[in-house]
């Protein structure tokens, strides 16, 4: 196709003296007649026809005039070279003839008179392709009804090299007319190519909505898979089509993952992070804790990344922060290998914020979902209560006894470890214990309760009376600490 191209945009800027056409294997005379078919120079032409000139030559790339004249559909320069017997079935070195070009361009009048003069409508250029594939793919819609409905060449709907029929390539580009036309002649609407793949699924790929609904009207198959294993919804949430995925949901496809598939829609979706995506998935009860064939659950995927939007949509949702990949790890275990603090500590607000929802089942319904968010806090109404956390973890904690108030508020070994993984040096124990206590304010808040009597008791109660005078005396000078609870 490149080939097609390259001659649709051949020679509009060159002369015929010019330099890039020193080396094209023309006479002066033939060169410059070839210029003038492009250029639609009639006046040229005829003076150099009446010199003899060879009006069939051919460039190095086996073009002749006729070639350029019929791309750029320049009719009356089509009308003189027909009139002085020019070969019409003269192929460039791709293997296309002038009807190739015609069937492209979609030109039905010069199209017509190719025909009349004899140009073989069988024609295939070196892909295999013929008049169909070209007119198909290139919505040339009146050249597509006239090969069917006046010449009722009905053998053209034949693959070419890579197995693509007439329907394939209109539904790759999009044309949902082509579509209609080709799908009240032939019925094989299911027919796959060398990739296995139906005009469904490239209209899927190529993101062609109206394209898609037409053939699953005709009866596609929503669900076939390529030959990589490939869904039509899988494509679609690959490259993000998200009206596309909403659309096949909307049609049933199948949103659970076959045997042979490596990753479910929603692994896909959160590996190329198209969140949008991602929610529709959810909100089709797609299963959110569905495994890869690593045992990867979209979590574990989303951890690794360091996605804090991705893991954020998928904690709010509930996902399963127990399942353990093939190597034993949890999705907390592999966002702490990977150094992802944010997500560390996501996850484990997560976890304890789950935990006590489990314990306090019969009075979950208290509106306490409302606004939740695991993300890292920078409100304004907790700034005050964030400072003194922040100057109890540096300034008074000693080492490990982040760890005792840890293991006091009920955060398990593992979440311990998780945090503690991130170290930076002797004096990481701060950082660790500040993002520990920031951890416990979450859960506080979230539980309406104030984080400043909460601290003060708790201190207290595991043996840190002497801190906790302190920061009642801190406390007692500041603003008024309700602001810091979220009411």
């Amino acid at each position: 196709m490149e080939g097609l191209r390259r001659l649709l945009r051949a020679g509009e800027d060159a002369a015929p003296g010019a330099s890039a056409a020193s080396h094209d294997g023309l006479l002066p005379d033939e060169r410059e007649f070839q210029y003038a078919a492009k250029m639609n120079n009639l006046e040229t032409m005829e003076k150099l026809f009446k010199k003899n000139v060879n009006i069939n030559a051919v460039d190095t790339l086996k073009r002749t005039a006729f070639h350029f004249a019929v791309a750029r559909s320049h009719m009356s320069v089509v009308d003189f070279l027909l009139h002085h017997k020019a070969r019409v079935d003269m192929a460039d070195q791709h293997g296309l003839t002038v009807i190739h070009l015609a069937a492209w361009t979609g030109n039905l009048d010069i199209m017509r008179k190719l025909v009349k003069a004899g140009a073989d409508q069988k024609a295939k250029n070196e892909e295999g392709m013929n008049v169909l594939h070209f007119a198909a793919q290139n919505n040339s819609v009146k050249i597509v009804d006239y090969f069917i409905q006046d010449l009722h060449l009905n053998d053209l709907n034949k693959p070419d090299g890579e197995g693509n029929t007439a329907l394939h390539l209109a539904a790759k580009n999009g044309h949902s007319e082509v579509v209609e036309i080709l799908l009240k002649q032939w019925e094989e609407i299911n027919d796959l190519n060398q990739n296995g793949e139906t005009p469904f699924y490239l209209s899927i790929e190529g993101g062609h909505e109206k394209c898609a609904e037409v053939l699953l009207e005709a009866g596609s198959d929503i669900n076939v898979l390529t030959q990589n294993n490939n869904s039509a919804l899988q494509i679609a949430v690959q490259n993000g089509h998200l009206s596309l995925v909403t659309f096949l949901i909307d049609k049933n496809i199948d949103l659970v993952p076959k045997p042979e598939q490596k990753n479910s829609p929603l692994h896909l979706a959160v590996i190329n992070n198209h969140i949008p995506v991602v929610k529709s998935l959810l909100d089709a009860n797609h299963d959110i804790n569905s495994l890869n064939h690593r045992q990867e659950t979209p979590l574990h995927l989303a951890a690794d990344l360091g996605n804090v939007e991705l893991v954020e949509v998928l904690l709010k949702a509930g996902c399963d922060l127990k399942t353990v990949d093939k190597h034993g790890k949890t999705a907390l275990a592999v966002a702490s290998r990977s150094n992802h603090a944010l997500i560390v500590d996501m996850i484990i607000k997560a976890e304890r914020y789950y935990a006590t929802k489990q314990e306090h089942l019969a009075h979950s319904d208290d509106g306490s979902d409302f606004g939740l968010s695991f993300k890292q806090d920078h409100s304004t109404q907790t700034k005050q209560i964030r400072s003194s956390l922040w100057n109890l973890a540096y300034n008074q904690l000693k080492p490990q006894e982040w760890k005792k108030l840890a293991l006091f508020w009920k955060f398990t070994d593992e979440q311990i470890k998780a945090i503690e993984e991130q170290w930076t040096g002797i004096k990481s124990y701060k950082e660790h214990g500040n993002r520990m206590l920031l951890i416990w304010l979450h859960g506080v808040l979230l539980a309406h309760q104030n984080p400043v009597k909460r601290i003060y008791e708790d201190l207290v109660e595991a043996g840190f009376q002497p801190v906790a005078e302190k920061i009642r005396a801190a406390s007692s000078t500041d603003m008024d600490s309700r602001k810091c609870a979220i009411s």
